[in-house]
């Protein structure tokens, strides 16, 4: 694979073409590198990754709390303690110089966020301070002592980051640099912070020692830099004396979804090859890469010299060395979920992984084998289930899976129904893969009940037998035309034409979704339709978003979707209005008749008519059984929604504990 082949970005060689780009992850204390964040990166480099990226490394106090710091010398050892924490691993490691303009969240300790010019940001909502020129000079330098730093502590390169809207994309892009001074203006001006910045940086570190620069290949904003822009940027930056660029995509704040599950698979890495053919230093494409497969197509088709995965990397320190040994199909992928890290990342919490329970707790959980080999047996055949047998079989256990349905993954193969959502069945795969590969025995069609779980005398059970949807105490809800939304997503409940949706949480939402895209052409006919001219573009937009059903969602709060993470609440409700769903706030469902709904909205009625009423009110633990046997067996443990209806990222970690306990 050329994935694996050796490459040079400056006079540094990299054992491979895999890069981990850089990502907050919150394990820092007041900016100090802790033990906690060494191990993570250190279960990386084992791994087998090229180029360890790690940052942001704040260069003045605008960092946020619980990331890196770098803006003064006290925090040298720390980093010294993480370059060679990699190093022993046989890794490489670059730090990240970050300074967030707008986007800071400096305001928290009383510090204005200060920027090229006051633009408010829809991040923090606040408004920064304009920058004096001898304040933009001084940030140059405070570039180019961090990057001193940085080698000192014995990193092997550093990367300035100059995309996803922070400082320095700020400067570049009109939308935010209002300025009339030699900062602002003209393009040829506004470049001129990056490129003094980059020079800064050179002249710092000397010659020889690899700056890497990561930036965004199109701002993907309203008036904002595109792919063109960004590449006569670069060209000027490798004049001077940049020696690779770290390609992402646009902004935080823009509306085309960036690393969402949406977000097809390697759908950015045409920007790379903007980049690519407008410079002559290496270039690493990212953005939604997380298997060595499309990696290695992207490298073979000349894209880019090396590719970033970042996520990917949490979710599987180890898939490197599986790529290499011929366990691709042991590679445990990122699904990009986000509920573990970005979700975490913007609420300013450590970043963890719903499908690798062990991301970022990897010195609480060291793989350690059973002390003593036991017959367990698992109920449930969902995520906590799966997770929890598979932690059980790894550790030396003889375990039994037993699932009532005919299929494994519970809840997931729901999840992964609606468009856009569809990775979830990737993590489905990957469990039942490894539950084979681990010898685990697993039961399909095999409901547990108290006298068969008695008979089958385990060591050790675990319940995971999940939940079941709510059914709400409303009058007329037992209507022929009233179903759930699980049935809905499984593929065993027809609706008509019109249809109203009773409750505007995630399963709601999703199903909503689902429901006002029938009908619609899909990519590969739009694909068709454009190339041939076939119809205009307002007309296969129209085709693209307008289905047969009519469908409203009715929530009770404020807003719908409040129980989705934050990094990817907004997308799937973009995605609701896109396809024409009409969400009713604030309203409570008092009576389902054979017209439809009739809710209540601020003290008014009114009817929202329907053909179909679909129930998502939420679902209710299942765990009678587990009350009835937990006195009479030696270890019982309930995991996932058997507890309580939760989202699969603490249902997986429950599982894994329970694994690991036993």
């Amino acid at each position: 694979m050329k994935l694996l082949t050796p490459v040079k970005i400056g006079q540094l060689e990299l054992k491979n073409r895999v890069v981990m780009p850089a990502m907050h992850l919150g394990y820092c204390r007041d900016g100090f590198v802790t033990d906690k964040l060494v191990e993570f990166y250190r279960e990386r480099a084992r791994g087998g990754v090229g180029l360890i990226i790690v940052g942001g490394c704040a260069i003045d106090e605008h960092g946020y709390g619980n990331m890196i710091k770098i803006n003064d010398d006290r925090y040298i050892p720390g980093l010294a303690d993480l370059a060679a924490g990699v190093h022993a691993e046989g890794g490489k490691i670059a730090a990240q110089l970050f300074q967030p303009g707008r986007y800071s969240y400096s305001f928290f300790f009383g510090i204005q966020p200060v920027a090229p010019s006051p633009v408010p940001s829809k991040l923090t909502k606040r408004v920064p301070r304009e920058m004096s020129t001898e304040e933009v000079k001084a940030m140059v330098d405070a570039f180019g002592k961090a990057a001193v730093r940085a080698k000192k502590a014995g990193f092997d390169a550093v990367e300035v980051i100059a995309s996803a809207g922070y400082l320095i994309s700020q400067f570049l892009s009109p939308v935010t640099n209002k300025r009339n001074d030699e900062y602002g203006g003209d393009f040829e001006r506004r470049m001129r912070f990056g490129l003094e910045v980059a020079r800064a940086v050179r002249e710092a570190v000397g010659p020889g020692y690899p700056v890497l620069f990561r930036v965004g290949g199109n701002d993907f904003m309203p008036g904002g830099n595109t792919n063109r822009e960004i590449a006569a940027f670069c060209r000027h930056l490798e004049e001077a004396g940049v020696d690779a660029f770290n390609i992402t995509g646009g902004w935080h704040e823009t509306t085309v979804p960036q690393i969402t599950m949406a977000v097809p698979r390697g759908a950015f890495i045409y920007l790379a090859r903007g980049i690519r053919e407008a410079v002559g230093v290496p270039v690493i494409a990212c953005n939604r890469v997380n298997d060595p497969a499309l990696a290695e197509e992207i490298l073979q088709n000349e894209i880019a010299d090396l590719v970033g995965m970042a996520r990917a990397m949490i979710a599987d320190p180890d898939l490197v060395a599986k790529a290499a040994t011929g366990r691709a199909a042991e590679i445990r992928k990122c699904i990009g979920c986000n509920q573990g890290c970005l979700d975490a990342v913007f609420t300013l919490k450590p970043v963890g992984c719903l499908v690798n329970a062990r991301a970022g707790r990897e010195l609480e959980h060291p793989p350690r084998p059973a002390e003593q080999v036991k017959n367990v047996l698992v109920v449930g055949g969902g995520p906590g289930g799966m997770e929890a047998a598979r932690v059980a079989a790894r550790r030396g256990h003889r375990v039994t899976l037993w699932e009532k349905s005919g299929r494994l993954g519970g809840q997931l193969n729901l999840a992964a129904v609606p468009p856009g959502r569809e990775e979830f069945a990737s993590l489905v795969k990957y469990l039942s893969g490894e539950l084979s590969r681990l010898g685990v025995t697993v039961e399909l069609n095999k409901e547990a009940n108290e006298e068969n779980i008695k008979a089958f005398n385990p060591d050790a059970l675990v319940m995971a037998t999940g939940s079941a949807p709510l059914t709400p105490p409303i009058e007329g809800v037992d209507r022929p035309n009233v179903v759930q939304a699980w049935d809905v997503l499984a593929g065993t409940a027809l609706t008509g034409k019109r249809v109203v949706i009773i409750g505007g949480g995630a399963v709601g939402c999703e199903t909503a979704t689902l429901l006002a895209r029938k009908g619609t052409i899909d990519a590969v006919a739009l694909h068709f339709l454009a190339l041939n001219d076939a119809e205009d573009w307002p007309t296969l937009k129209e085709l693209a978003t307008r289905g047969v059903k009519e469908v409203t969602v009715v929530e009770m709060q404020k807003a719908a979707g409040a129980d989705i993470g934050i990094s990817s609440r907004w997308v799937i409700l973009q995605e609701m209005q896109r396809y024409g769903v009409k969400v009713v706030t604030r309203a409570t469902a008092r009576r389902i008749t054979e017209q439809g709904v009739v809710v209540d909205v601020a003290g008014q009625e009114e009817l929202l008519e329907a053909d179909t009423v679909v129930l998502a009110v939420g679902a209710g633990a299942q765990n009678e059984l587990c009350e009835k046997v937990k006195e009479e067996l030696p270890e019982v443990y309930m995991v996932g929604d058997a507890v309580a209806p939760r989202k699969a990222l603490d249902a997986v970690y429950q599982g894994h504990l329970a694994g690991e306990v036993l």
